[in-house]
This record gives structure tokens, C-alpha cells and sequence, in this order.
């Protein structure tokens, strides 16, 4: 068997001592399928004394990560240090620069510089793996850079935060509050003390991002995606879905239209007959919509330190086979500009939810600024508070539109004339409902 293949670890939270732990857990196993003997040899962390629960006594020990990318004997660089610069950017081109291979799970970093890094690595002759940077344990990457590779790709989508589908999933089951459900993921540790980067879609941005990159062989473009969260979601909206057909899932959609790739992160109304709204709890799903292949779903784990170690390994086990794949899919000098299409150019259904003062007039008014903008409604359901008789004729009352497919400037445009009216009490609701088999 030939020689070891040293590897550095930077960064021992949860994922770097799982992978650690992996590593010398499964050494046998992987060295008979890689073909070499995978061991780590330098690690990186600030804190040297605080117990991982791994052996670490016969590493070299690097306090900056950037150090050990320069100076470390190693083969392997494995960058879990996270942010999408500072010291995460600065190890990860150092490495690459000595022509070190690299693993990563940093999405943030490959949103913002991954194209740059792939013109690095290619340059230097070296791997940049990123498995674990998108849905954690679903081996998403390797399906769209390699298994896929012969198959034209019109859309991508999914649940890429478990997050907000643990929070989603706990609304509809339980009936309880956004706020209630967020405070308990806090507590259960599903969320994160600030968890604003999560629940307002910008984590599912970033990963949307890499994948519509590999998907159509686009540079990736983090800053030109729609992003919408999650926190104006509310009970009555879970509860329309429900009685509609649909449930309530935080999705990022990239999707090839006539003028360009659409990028999107928003809550979505999704049918129940589709595989996506089974996806509950913490759980991710991922969806690519090939030309011959039809549509391919993977669901697994989308976070944790033992799923996402998995990941960083497989990479790990891909170079010490000798499997080489271009960065983004194709070579970096191969990727083409990304072209936008604006989000006032899709085309779907929508949900909406109205405020409506309960007086003569206010529906027609609403139905002609609908019409209008050449809106159909699907249907219409007014929702009257139960002790209507005990409250004001002019009080507002909820009134729920579904609309049959238009446009987004369409939609907009009515609610906002419908809004300037001074029928309904406050800003309409709007939810998308997306088409999916």
C-alpha cells in the first residue's frame, strides 16, 4: 500500500473532531478502499487545552490555521474554521498556492470566492472538495459534478436549512407561534443563539448559489439571489395551507427561463402530493430536474457534526483515490456570466392573504384591481373572526385569494393598487406556490 497521505485539520468544533474521530475510527476501511492510509497529522485551533474528546497528542498543533496551510507537511488541507474571509480565506489560498488539495464546508466562502478558488486550484494542479458545504450529509455535489454530468439541467431546488424546516415542520403539527417554535429550537439547539442568518434564508442563499453554479455552468452570482425568510409566517397561513392542499416549506429555487437563471430563497406553498412536502424536522432535501434522467430527490442530514464529517471524509477519500472533477463542474475558464432573471418575470400560482374592512364594495374593488393586471383567482375564502357579532361592522376581516399562474409583477402590481385603495388594514401577504411533481 503506498504512503499515508498526511491530513490538516483547522478547526475543531463539532465537525473537526468528528472528522478526526472518523478518520481513526475507519482507517482500515478506508484504506483498503482508497488504496492509501489516510492520517492527521497537524491540527489548528486557538483553544489547545479544551477537551474534543479525540487523542490529539501525536498532531503538530497550529494555533493560526494560516500558518499550517504555509508551513504544515501535509497533503490534505481541511478548512472548518467557517466565514467567507479572514482567516478561513487566507489558509485555503495559501494551501492551494503549494498545490495542497483542499476540503472544505465553508459555504459562505465559496459563495462569495469560489470561482476565484477554483481558478487557484486548477492553476496549482490541486482538488478544492466541498461536499459538506451544501445539505450536510446528502452527497448533492457528487450527484451534480459527476453522476449527472450528461444531463442538461433546467431546475434545482430544496430544503436547504433544517432550521426553518424544523420550525415549519413544529407550526403545522402543533399549531404554536413562530416565535414559540424559534425559542424551542434555541433550547433543543437546532437554532442558533442569533439565528437571524438562518431563518431570514441568507444560509440557504449561499448554498442555492453553489448550486445553480453546478447545475448550469454558471459563475456563481451570491449577490444577485431573491431572498425572503421565514418570520412572517403565521399559524393562519400554516392552517389556510393545510386546508388548501399545500404545506409551507422555506425553498431556494434556481431555474433556467427564456431570459436568463432565476434565483430564489423564499417560503413556499408546496402540494402535499409532492415527495419535498414530506421532507419534515431538521431533515434537507435536494432536487435537480435533468433533461434525461427526469427528476432526482436526495434527503439526508443536512447538519450535525457526524453528517457533515461524512461528508468532509468522502471528499477526503476522493483525493487519496486519485479522483479529480473541475471545481464548479467544468474548468473555471469554461464558466459562463451569469445572466439574471428578474423575480418580477416569474411565472406561478400565488397565495395571498388580505386584511379586508368589512364594508360594501371592498371585494369588488379588490376583484377589479385584480382583474386589471389580468389576474384569474382560483378560489376565495373569507375567514370571519368567531365573536363576529360582537365586534365592529367596519372591523377588518381575513380574506384568503389563491390565484391561477401569472406573473410576479402582475401580483405585485394588484396588491399594491389594491393597497392604495384603502380596502384592506394593513400590507397584503403574498406566498408562491411552486409547481413540483
Amino acid at each position: 500500500m503506498a504512503d499515508a497521505l498526511k491530513v490538516g485539520v483547522a478547526g475543531l468544533g463539532t465537525v473537526g473532531a468528528s472528522v478526526v474521530r472518523l478518520i481513526g475510527k475507519h482507517s482500515a476501511q478506508l484504506a483498503k478502499r482508497t488504496g492509501k492510509t489516510l492520517e492527521v497529522t497537524a491540527v489548528s485551533a486557538r483553544d489547545r487545552t479544551r477537551d474534543r474528546g479525540v487523542d490529539l497528542s501525536a498532531m503538530t498543533w497550529f494555533t493560526d490555521p494560516v500558518d499550517m496551510a504555509k508551513t504544515a507537511d501535509i497533503d490534505i488541507f481541511v478548512e472548518l474554521v467557517g466565514g467567507d474571509s479572514g482567516a478561513a480565506e487566507d489558509s485555503v489560498r495559501a494551501a492551494l498556492s503549494r498545490g495542497i488539495h483542499v476540503v472544505t464546508a465553508n459555504k459562505a466562502l465559496l459563495a462569495k470566492h469560489g470561482v476565484s478558488l477554483a481558478v487557484l486550484a486548477e492553476e496549482n494542479n490541486a482538488s478544492l472538495n466541498y461536499e459538506a458545504a451544501v445539505a450536510g450529509g446528502i452527497p448533492i455535489v457528487k450527484t451534480m459534478r459527476e453522476t449527472l454530468a450528461g444531463n442538461e439541467v433546467s431546475r434545482v431546488y430544496g430544503i436547504l436549512n433544517g432550521t426553518c424546516n424544523y420550525i415549519l415542520t413544529r407550526m403545522e403539527a402543533e399549531g404554536i407561534s413562530f416565535e414559540d417554535c424559534l425559542a424551542d429550537a434555541q433550547r433543543l439547539g437546532y437554532a442558533e443563539a442569533d439565528p437571524t442568518f438562518d431563518i431570514e434564508g441568507n444560509d440557504t442563499a449561499h448554498k442555492l448559489a453553489i448550486l445553480t453554479s453546478l447545475a448550469f455552468g454558471t459563475k456563481i452570482s451570491d449577490d444577485t439571489i431573491y431572498i425572503e425568510g421565514i418570520t412572517s409566517i403565521t399559524t393562519a397561513d400554516i392552517q389556510a395551507a393545510d386546508e388548501l392542499g399545500y404545506r409551507i416549506k422555506l425553498l431556494g429555487v434556481a431555474q433556467k427561463t427564456e431570459t436568463g437563471i432565476e434565483q430564489r430563497v423564499h417560503p413556499t406553498m408546496v402540494p402535499k402530493s409532492s415527495a419535498i412536502a414530506r421532507i419534515d424536522g431538521v431533515l434537507n432535501a435536494v432536487a435537480v430536474d435533468g433533461d434525461f434522467v427526469g427528476e432526482v430527490i436526495l434527503v439526508g442530514p443536512g447538519a450535525g457534526g457526524n453528517a457533515t464529517a461524512s461528508s468532509v471524509v468522502a471528499d477526503i477519500a476522493d483525493i487519496a483515490r486519485g479522483d479529480r472533477t473541475p471545481v464548479l463542474g467544468m474548468p473555471a475558464v469554461d464558466l459562463a456570466d451569469y445572466t439574471r432573471a428578474g423575480m418580477r418575470k416569474h411565472e406561478g400560482g400565488y397565495y395571498i392573504r388580505l386584511s379586508v374592512y368589512d364594508r360594501p364594495g371592498a371585494f369588488a374593488t379588490i376583484a377589479s384591481c385584480m382583474g386589471e393586471k389580468g389576474i384569474s383567482l382560483e378560489s376565495i375564502v373569507q375567514r370571519r373572526g368567531e365573536a363576529r357579532a360582537n365586534t365592529p361592522k367596519d372591523e377588518p376581516q381575513p380574506v384568503i385569494l389563491i390565484t391561477y399562474e401569472t406573473t410576479e409583477e402582475a401580483v405585485k402590481e394588484a396588491l399594491e393598487a389594491i393597497l392604495s385603495k384603502g380596502v384592506v388594514a394593513d400590507a397584503p401577504r403574498m406566498i408562491r406556490i411552486e409547481k413540483l411533481s
